[in-house]
């Protein structure tokens, strides 16, 4: 064996013998901020359930209607101008009572919708319902989909089955060869929030407006009566019904399938999920999952629900029974109802089934049962719209990367004017104020534990744990046997152990003589919750963005209370620190370094974005959710960071 391969398998040993966690199992639970973020939320749901208890009148259920829609379509990110449809049926199918019509359209100039139109045979106009696919890759081929398109169609109703994007003939991500690069639909609609939420919108916004064009389209058909619309689907599309069924009057009748609970039992069961899910700030400002019900109260609403479903079920008939007592009081108590069937998550025949009467009886004025049943449904490439199957192969399509983009480009005056016509600390105040970290001067001076030594070759690792009211942080400190002066924080996106391996970049400034502090940042190593290569911990990330709290900032807490910390540690007097910050630990870093910049006397950016507005724009923007924060873009960008960081001080380095 040669001493090189001799001298990197004994590295490899000691390595793995090394245990550079600090805490144990238990505390690790006490610490996590996920815990810490969800006592927040109950807190802020009894705040709103106090709220709803005051409703006592119509005048002020209206009043409460209207502040939620204003605030809902406010963090949605507003909505954009209509524009011509610009509508075309490419095929037609005859079937048995009915046609299929395989219809495109666009929502906004250039950004198509494929769909298939149920139409039942006879005289019309039709009551028409909507139909939102769940997050399936096949979305309105999918055979719950096509059966819910085949019942309506059955019982004499006009049905639009449409993709929603990420979905069916509207990937937003393509590979080399023109089909969807992840199999995963809600991970194509993550992605979509990453730059979404930069500029200040939702994915929802995008699947919302889709959703009233389509109403628009619907409404257009002369086969159908505009007055009488329907919404309904199942599980992502359940999401997608709810959200427009608050915000759009023109929906008569819903019936969201598979999603309505309550964010208590969402949280205390499977958590937030997809971005679309989490609109900023709703729980900080009190809005619950009975609250879509409630705004579009008392227009006819089914709760369709499945007793295993892992949208809590108990959340669901707490959501009915919040609704049913708002609807009682407009004196339509009648008008919401809630449907529970045996099984898992999904549509079964009983609950189409009475999705099916919900709608012919609010609809179209036929109270008759509906019998269940399971209905045949055609191969998926039967109802394709595009020739390729997707529609970013159409000559000058947008994907909601390129609407993205497009606006950056319009915020981007907006920030160039207001750095012009404010002073710099006026903006540090800004950013502060924007993603939630107190002034330097009301931040809490943490309190330290020595919990553990690692000796390595020439120096040792001291484990240790920093502790404030806010934060609980594991931590290491690599010493070299005749220290610096000097200290090095350094922040990673993999927490306190990236680069700290033996012969890594931090034993590099240990043989320097830099005494170097790594730690865990929230939502990293011992204190995440979901560490997703794609993602990051994006559970703690949505769980704070449910609450108005960008990660970013309570990431930037934690880097200055490990900068006390290294510029106090064991001395009165405080050192000079080095500041590195890694991959996506460099946004994080850059925010510390911009609003406390006497704090550093240098900063090293490594391997981390220049600027948002290119994240905005990536055609694949993965890794970054984590380091994004709701609306940054209409007040700065990493550049501006930098800028008061001070520039003579700062290092950017790329080896990607």
């Amino acid at each position: 064996m040669s001493l090189a391969l001799w001298t990197m398998l004994a590295a490899c040993t000691a390595s793995q013998a090394e245990d550079l966690n600090c805490l144990t199992d238990e505390s690790r639970a006490e610490a996590a901020p996920y815990a810490q973020l969800q006592q927040e939320a109950y807190a802020a749901l009894d705040k709103r359930r106090e709220r709803y208890e005051k409703l006592t009148t119509p005048e002020e259920i209206t009043d409460y209607q209207n502040d939620l829609r204003e605030f809902f379509t406010a963090q949605l990110g507003g909505f954009p101008e209509r524009t011509p449809l610009n509508a075309e049926t490419v095929g037609v199918i005859d079937a048995d009572g009915y046609r299929i019509e395989k219809v495109i359209y666009e929502s906004q100039p250039q950004h198509h919708v494929t769909a298939n139109l149920y139409l039942p045979d006879g005289e019309g106009p039709f009551a028409g319902v909507v139909v939102s696919s769940g997050h399936s890759r096949t979305a309105k081929t999918a055979d719950y989909n096509q059966r819910f398109g085949i019942m309506m169609a059955r019982h004499g109703m006009a049905a639009l089955c449409f993709d929603p994007i990420g979905q069916g003939e509207r990937s937003q991500f393509l590979d080399d060869d023109g089909q969807p690069l992840y199999s995963s639909t809600t991970s194509e609609h993550f992605l979509v929030g990453v730059g979404s939420i930069l500029v200040g919108r939702n994915t929802a916004r995008y699947r919302v407006w889709d959703a009233m064009r389509s109403i628009d389209y619907l409404a257009s058909r002369p086969e159908v009566d505009a007055e009488r619309i329907g919404f309904t689907g199942c599980s992502g599309g359940g999401t997608l019904t709810s959200y427009v069924m608050a915000l759009d009057d023109r929906v008569a009748c819903a019936a969201p399938a598979c999603y309505l609970t309550t964010f208590r039992k969402l949280i205390e069961t499977i958590g937030p999920q997809d971005a679309e899910q989490n609109i900023y700030g709703q729980l900080a400002y009190g809005m619950d999952h009975p609250d879509y019900v409630i705004m579009r109260a008392p227009r006819p609403t089914l709760i369709s629900s499945t007793t295993g479903d892992y949208f809590d079920i108990e959340g669901a008939w707490d959501n009915y029974r919040q609704a049913k007592r708002i609807y009682s009081k407009l004196g339509r108590p009648e008008q919401v109802d809630l449907v529970e069937v045996e099984g898992r998550h999904g549509v079964h025949p009983q609950n189409l089934a009475t999705i099916a009467h919900w709608m012919q009886r609010w609809l179209a004025g036929r109270d008759e049962p509906v019998e269940p049943v399971v209905l045949d449904v055609r191969k998926p490439e039967e109802l394709l719209c595009t020739e390729s199957g997707q529609v970013l192969s159409l000559p000058g399509e947008r994907s909601v990367i390129d609407l993205n983009a497009a606006y950056e480009e319009e915020l981007r005056a907006t920030r160039d004017r207001l750095w012009s016509e404010h002073s710099a600390e006026e903006m540090a105040d800004r950013i502060r104020s924007m993603i939630g970290v107190p002034a330097v001067d009301e931040l809490q001076p943490p309190e330290w534990e020595d919990v553990g030594r690692v000796n390595r070759e020439g120096y040792h690792i001291d484990k240790l744990i920093l502790r404030t009211d806010s934060t609980v942080l594991p931590g290491l400190t690599f010493h070299p046997p005749d220290p610096n002066e000097d200290a090095y924080l350094y922040l990673h996106e993999d927490g306190k152990l990236g680069d700290s391996e033996v012969g890594g970049e931090i034993e590099k400034l240990v043989e320097e003589g830099y005494v170097v502090v790594s730690v865990d940042l929230r939502g990293q190593g011992e204190i995440a919750t979901d560490n997703d290569d794609l993602l990051g911990d994006w559970k703690t990330y949505f769980l704070a963005y449910l609450l108005g709290k960008p990660l970013v900032g309570l990431q930037t807490v934690d880097a200055l209370t490990a900068a006390h910390f290294a510029a106090y540690y064991q001395t009165s007097t405080p050192r000079n620190v080095h500041l590195v910050g890694v991959g996506q630990a460099g946004v994080t870093a850059l925010h510390a370094a911009a609003l406390n910049p006497e704090r550093f006397a240098s900063v090293t950016i490594r391997d981390a974005p220049q600027d948002w507005a290119s994240v905005v724009s990536e055609p694949v923007p993965a890794g970054r959710l984590t380091g994004t924060a709701h609306g940054a873009l209409e007040v700065y960008d990493l550049p501006n960071l930098v800028q008061l960081a001070g520039e003579e001080k700062v290092t950017i380095i790329d080896t990607e």
